[in-house]
């Protein structure tokens, strides 16, 4: 009997992959199950508890599969782990099952993205893949429905803390910044080694494709020896919107939706992993012609008057609003704030003092973000609602302008979440449309 804790997407998968080679499993959930979820298990008679963990302690189990969600230290956990019963997370269990070549991408920032793109870019070439893991289904969930030559797999760290053979053919670390640290004992070398599991089982027979400016993952491997083949990626974009790298012209984005400095980097991460898997020049470059994101990644809404209006509520850290305002040509009425995650906002003074003409604060509390910035942002307003966030910066905004949502915080104060953030701010925006015309 196994035992899975949490009844989310990774949950279910690891209770239908179980359900598949014919491995008993009970599902506990401390919260209620969604309703399309609590379907899944009753259609498959799959037995579950939810609203507490009462029964699970009841399971005797000889494996636990720990939802990412639930830390390592809940009393739960510590509780099978003092019996000594094993417990993973739902990317190992699922790995034992699994016969795909692998393509993993993590990352602080940017891995949504380039998981998206990798998995475009096999998709246009007619390749049997699917995406899963931290994004869309998850990993046990994709091999429920096939066996599928290649899986490109987007992994955060706290999938990565529970693994154990977990081994990819393909791995790509984009970044490490600070992040979730109270997961970490507030210890960034612990979190920068938790995104390093990554190629902890790899050989020289499998490659790490890595940004090799990034300090932490070129400081960690300095000092740290791993067996896998590494591929550092250095690239450049030039005004024309091409990537160079190592001397070449790799891509040219002046014809894409993906804009930036930082998604030149995902990007060049991109090629690289698929030309492991033989993808030509032209493949890659019509793929990433043909591109569109996920919403709320630097969104291109709508232009009004000659003021473009850019949805980037995804960005709920200070390194994303970073290269956000790094990717704007135009000068930008910049709407920020939120839930305040302890953020030093001072590193983006110089990008700001170029490029910022306007801030619109958003959000219940805007102090922080008023402070840190009034010597050197001419004009500054509060706003508490997405609606006026919206209507101040189109009234600041000149034609030729940029109006960029990139909030630098969490959404938990005004929105459910991020999306929801995002979701509104364009509703809000089409609303000036009707206004407008």
């Amino acid at each position: 009997m196994i035992l899975i804790l949490g009844a989310g997407e990774s949950g279910i998968g690891a209770a239908l992959l179980a359900k598949k080679y014919s491995i008993p499993a009970f599902v506990s959930d401390y919260n209620a199950i969604r309703p399309s979820f609590l379907s899944e298990l009753i259609a498959n008679e799959i037995d579950f508890e939810e609203g507490s963990h009462t029964l699970a302690y009841d399971v005797v189990a000889s494996l636990v599969i720990k939802s990412p969600g639930i830390p390592d230290q809940a009393e739960i956990v510590n509780y099978f782990k003092s019996k000594n019963i094993p417990v993973i997370s739902e990317i190992e269990f699922a790995c034992k099952y699994c016969k795909s070549t692998i393509i993993a991408i993590t990352g602080s920032n940017g891995k949504t993205t380039t998981t998206n793109l990798i998995y475009h870019m096999l998709k246009e070439s007619n390749k049997d893949v699917v995406k899963a893991g931290n994004v869309g289904l998850s990993f046990s969930r994709a091999l429920v429905q096939k066996e599928w030559k290649y899986i490109v797999l987007e992994l955060s760290s706290f999938q990565l803390d529970g693994i154990e053979t977990f081994r990819p053919y393909a791995a790509v670390l984009l970044n490490i910044t600070p992040d979730h640290l109270d997961r970490y004992q507030h210890r960034f070398d612990l979190y920068i080694a938790s995104k390093f599991r990554i190629v902890m089982n790899q050989t020289k027979e499998d490659y790490l494709i890595y940004y090799e400016r990034d300090q932490a993952i070129s400081k960690y491997l300095q000092t740290n020896e791993i067996r896998s083949t590494k591929i550092a990626v250095n690239p450049e974009l030039d005004e024309k919107d091409q990537i160079h790298l190592d001397g070449k012209i790799i891509a040219d984005l002046s014809h894409s939706h993906i804009k930036g400095r930082h998604n030149a980097i995902n990007t060049s991460c991109a090629i690289q992993a698929v030309k492991l898997l033989g993808l030509t020049n032209e493949e890659i470059q019509l793929a990433i012609n043909n591109f569109i994101n996920d919403p709320h990644r630097l969104e291109t809404v709508s232009t009004i008057d000659g003021v473009e209006f850019i949805n980037d509520s995804k960005a709920t850290n200070v390194d994303s609003v970073f290269w956000a305002l790094d990717a704007m040509k135009k000068k930008v009425v910049w709407i920020a704030g939120g839930q305040d995650k302890g953020n030093d906002y001072t590193v983006l003074r110089p990008l700001v003092e170029k490029k910022v003409k306007a801030l619109v604060c958003m959000g219940v509390d805007n102090k922080k973000l008023r402070q840190a910035y009034e010597n050197i942002i001419p004009d500054i307003r509060d706003t508490h609602s997405i609606s006026d966030a919206v209507k101040v910066a189109f009234q600041i905004a000149e034609s030729g302008d940029v109006v960029l949502l990139s909030p630098a915080c969490a959404s938990f104060d005004l929105f459910a979440n991020y999306e929801d953030r995002g979701t509104q701010f364009k509703n809000e925006v089409r609303k000036l449309i009707l206004n407008t015309v």
